[in-house]
């Protein structure tokens, strides 16, 4: 069976790490490339991190860039240190990796869209770098573009209609829904659902492998960042596995809603995600079967990880 070549754009963050762990163990993709962009961290650290990961997996041919440090609307401004430590995952301090590719992230998606014509791309992060490339004279087109971002109808994260990657960076968001390409949105209104509980956190546990074993001990931070605060118990949200899942079609009962997106720029809603038209191009997720957290960690403990 062939696998679905995926670039991720993310910015790690404890769950954009166990999404790229997801995706390494999971055979019905290839990580084909990454690139990074700042939001949860600086897109260099978030390059940094990502190389890190790589290397605890074994893993030394895909390529990692660094993209865009500023939004278009405003400057970075230290991303998100009290949900995911000030290193971005949990603070862990593990050994750096290698350099990363020294192409800006722009060409280094226009270099793997034009060798992989069926590739996804997965944004978990904001959409910075995907909107330089839309507005890019002569890139290749990729397959399809499967984001993790908005809510419907679910409140936001950061204000009370906004999620964080898409508050991040409003306006580039804007120019990426302003595109035709063919995308799908994995909004809080599905992430929300999904959850890492205490008792799943004691399985990571116990798989063995150096990464593994890594994301167990990141994920003490971003628990304790939800318990209290977005729910009653210890448990978190499993935000960006869950995009990478639906980019893998994996998952079962996926049900979802048409129609084109919009994002508001200004005022109160700033960073709010509408739609109200009709789109044959658009969609985002509404809901699924069965359980996100047992298909991320049956795959990795389906994979046999270096120690």
């Amino acid at each position: 069976m062939s696998r679905r070549p995926i670039l991720v754009d993310c910015d790690p963050g404890i769950d954009d790490a166990l999404a790229l762990a997801y995706l390494l163990a999971e055979p019905a993709v290839e990580i084909v490339g990454v690139t990074t962009v700042s939001g949860n961290t600086d897109a260099a650290r978030a390059a940094a991190n990502t190389l890190s990961l790589l290397q605890l997996a074994g893993v030394d041919d895909i390529p990692v860039a660094v993209g865009a440090h500023h939004f278009r609307g405003r400057d970075y401004a230290g991303g998100a240190p009290h949900v995911h430590g000030e290193d971005g995952v949990g603070g862990i301090a593990w050994a750096a990796g290698p350099s990363p590719d020294a192409r800006p992230a722009v060409e280094l998606i226009d270099h793997l869209a034009t060798r992989h014509p069926d590739l996804t791309v997965l944004a978990l992060g904001p959409l910075t770098n995907l909107a330089a490339y839309a507005e890019a004279p002569g890139v290749a087109s990729f397959d399809r573009l499967v984001m993790m971002g908005g809510a419907f109808g679910h409140s936001g994260n950061v204000t009370a209609w906004a999620e964080a990657n898409i508050h991040n960076d409003p306006e580039s968001a804007a120019v990426v829904f302003a595109q035709d390409w063919d995308t799908t949105l994995v909004p809080l209104d599905v992430t929300m659902t999904q959850t890492l509980d205490a008792t799943d956190l004691v399985r990571l546990d116990a798989i063995p492998g150096a990464l593994p074993q890594a994301l167990a001990a990141m994920l003490p931070a971003y628990l304790d960042f939800y318990e209290g605060r977005v729910f009653p118990d210890r448990r978190c949200a499993l935000h960006d596995p869950l995009a990478a899942m639906v980019a893998a079609g994996v998952l079962r009962g996926v049900s979802v809603a048409s129609g084109q997106v919009d994002v508001r720029l200004s005022g109160g809603e700033r960073g709010r995600t509408v739609s109200s038209r009709a789109s044959s191009r658009q969609r985002w997720v509404r809901g699924m079967e069965g359980s996100a957290v047992e298909v991320l960690l049956g795959r990795l403990e389906g994979r046999t990880w270096p120690g």
